[in-house]
């Protein structure tokens, strides 16, 4: 039997993920702004202060960006001296991205960011528990969306 779901915005599951992540951005944002960087290269930031060198597709496909997208950020961030985009000596096909000592010297302030906003969100009734539950949830439906 099919069961059809009300064309009602309030009967939708995909619109509370779509303003979960428009309002989780909008709380970065202040906290990004002392660093001078926005919350998409925030994330560029986090991958490869995790791992420098990365390949530009590794960034695309971890971020689950277009390359219409990714490569105009990469760009921008290239222009402000925080990283290089270089050809791969194995394989000139590949861009790896490396971080300068700019891009690198973020990443004492950089880690402030994820303790200040849970601090924030742990003023309301939220609590870690509740929003690691609630990642695990989320990275499950983007896997089964991938």
């Amino acid at each position: 039997m099919d069961k059809k779901i009300p064309l009602r915005l309030d009967q939708q599951f995909c619109f509370p993920v779509y303003a979960a992540s428009r309002l989780i951005i909008r709380a970065y944002q202040p906290l990004l702004a002392p660093l001078g960087i926005s919350y998409p290269q925030y994330l560029v930031f986090l991958l490869l202060w995790e791992e420098d060198g990365r390949s530009m597709k590794d960034l695309r496909e971890r971020l689950l960006l277009n390359s219409n997208t990714i490569t105009p950020l990469m760009k921008r961030m290239e222009k402000e001296g925080w990283l290089q985009r270089q050809k791969d000596p194995q394989d000139e096909r590949v861009w790896r991205i490396h971080l300068t000592e700019k891009g690198q010297a973020l990443k004492e302030e950089g880690q402030k960011v994820p303790t200040q906003l849970i601090a924030g969100l742990e003023k309301s009734e939220l609590q870690l528990e509740d929003l690691q539950e609630l990642k695990k949830g989320l990275e499950l439906l983007i896997e089964q969306l991938s």
